[in-house]
């Protein structure tokens, strides 16, 4: 195979005109490149007037030995995905994979091609339920533990941006991809740039995965969260559900994500190795996607080949703390996230088309050890429940998140009311003084990233941009120690993913998930035949 990089369009110029650029920078005529695919494609806005799409392809030629003579640096990789062979051990039981999110389906899925027949236990209800009750939640404020944002079939992911950027290399990252088509994703998630599939169709490509799953001999038992860990001789012997029901197995996976505050509290009285870790914490913020358009792509911010436009943001504050935008969501909403009662998180949100008028991302800042209020494993959990209780509090208690305008922020004075922008946050929002409420550090951090963000991007610290608080669930604040088999300290329990400290994103997570499965198929050939 032959991958060219590096070729260019503008935005005017048809896809047609790949093949004549190719064979131009090959040297050869345009009739000997008999087949092409696009590989990755990006968009170039560094000059705003002069836009440019930029590819890396795939050819095929009857001269690829003539050409790859001349450019051996043009020969690709091969990505195709590999199943490792398997152990020699059987199993008496089938694997139990705790949670359904990104790690827990792709971990239960190549097990389940590798013959395993996992059975997947997910404390939350099926997609289409868990929808029913988070809409009911955004509308009316009822909020059901056990089945939100963060719990339930497909993980947290599941109401985002379906967004698959990822800054890890990893060749079972391609797998994903190509998994995630198959069960229904845009085919343009194989080579765009900044690939996502949109919550709304997320949700359809997360039940496909299940039955396939299902398809292959597995199982899922929604409304099933394990309660306790039965460990002999430091080895995992079963699991208890909903404290009551014994399931036996030897192998159980834990994605639980990074949310499952109650089953890492018992994971810790099961004494589980974990130690602390750094995460970050902040607001949400909101601009006008036009803002974001028109700074990001000048004159062009209406061409239909561009779409809606996004940003990623550092700053360096002079108090040592790092500001970042993280997730950002183009053409989105700002949504209620929490997953215990008395609490107001928030995250983002957008539909494939990200055609909605906000533009939202988190805006953080980095916490750690240092800050926590002890040196126990869980403690920084204990800080994210501290800020989600007091966003609670100053919100109304009733589940409507602390606002405030950006300029207000800036001036540490209370907001009263929108502006330009208008808050997109269910159930409700109340204007405030979310900057006197913030830990020190953090708003002073925010304020001197907001205004550098500011000099980057037109519109950025446009004092009408409204905050909305908090975030807190970024990534997970606890890891879950593991060996090089992937295994706990306790056997045969495989720590995984995001909430185990090993992942941030779907991408991410769900690689993490193949992994963790390729070692259980290593160490294991199978089930015993009555299993």
């Amino acid at each position: 195979m032959i991958r060219v990089q590096d070729i260019k369009l503008t935005l005017d110029e048809d896809k047609n005109k790949l093949v004549e650029k190719i064979a131009k920078k090959l040297r050869v005529k345009p009739g000997d490149i008999s087949g092409y695919k696009i590989f990755k494609e990006a968009v170039d806005a560094r000059k705003k007037e002069a836009i440019k799409l930029v590819y890396t392809v795939d050819i095929e030629s009857a001269k690829e030995q003539e050409i790859l003579a001349k450019f051996p640096e043009l020969r690709g990789p091969d990505i195709s995905y590999k199943m490792p062979e398997k152990g020699h051990k059987l199993l008496k039981a089938r694997p139990i994979v705790v949670g359904s999110g990104p790690c827990g389906l792709f971990a239960a899925l190549v097990l389940a091609q590798a013959g395993f027949r996992p059975l997947v236990v997910e404390r939350g209800k099926d997609v289409d339920r868990r929808a029913e009750d988070v809409e009911r939640f955004w509308k009316e404020g009822l909020f059901v533990p056990s089945s939100n944002v963060q719990f339930g079939e497909g993980g947290a992911g599941t109401f985002s941006d379906g967004k698959l950027t990822t800054q890890i290399k990893n060749i079972r990252s391609h797998k994903v991809l190509q998994e995630l088509v198959n069960a229904g994703a845009p085919a343009d998630i194989l080579y765009k740039n900044k690939p996502h599939v949109g919550t709304d169709i997320l949700r359809d490509v997360i039940k496909n995965i299940r039955q396939t799953i299902i398809s292959l001999g597995g199982e899922f038992r929604f409304e099933h969260q394990v309660t306790r860990l039965f460990i002999e001789n430091s080895n995992v012997t079963g699991v208890e559900i909903n404290h009551s029901e014994h399931i036996q197995t030897e192998v159980c996976i834990l994605a639980i994500g990074h949310s499952a505050r109650d089953t890492f509290e018992m994971l810790y009285e099961t004494q589980m190795a974990m130690e602390q870790k750094p995460f970050s914490m902040g607001m949400r913020i909101e601009h006008l996607q036009e803002w974001i358009n028109e700074a990001q792509y000048g004159m062009a911010k209406e061409h239909p080949r561009l779409g809606a436009a996004d940003y990623k943001l550092v700053h360096h504050a002079q108090n040592g703390r790092t500001v970042y935008s993280f997730c950002m969501c183009p053409g989105g909403y700002v949504i209620a996230s929490a997953s215990e009662e008395g609490r107001v998180v928030t995250n983002g949100m957008s539909e494939h088309k990200r055609d909605a008028e906000n533009a939202n991302s988190a805006i953080l800042v980095n916490v750690g050890p240092k800050d926590y209020p002890n040196g126990h494993p869980l403690a920084g959990m204990v800080m994210q429940r501290d800020l989600e209780a007091l966003a609670y509090t100053i919100g109304g208690g009733n589940y409507c998140a602390p606002a405030q305008l950006v300029g207000d922020f800036l001036n540490n004075s209370a907001s009263y009311q929108a502006g330009i922008v208008k808050p997109t946050y269910t159930p409700g929002v109340k204007f405030t003084n979310i900057r006197r409420d913030l830990p020190e550090f953090m708003a002073e951090a925010i304020d001197e990233g907001i205004r550098a963000f500011g000099q980057k991007i037109k519109y950025f610290d446009h004092p009408e941009a409204v905050f909305t608080g908090f975030e807190t669930r970024t990534s997970s604040p606890v890891r879950l120690l593991r060996d090089q088999t992937y295994q706990s300290n306790l056997r045969g329990i495989y720590p995984s993913g995001e909430g185990a400290g090993y992942a941030g994103g779907i991408i991410s997570a769900a690689v993490d998930g193949i992994e963790v499965a390729e070692a259980v198929i290593k160490a294991y050939r199978g089930l015993t035949l009555n299993v």
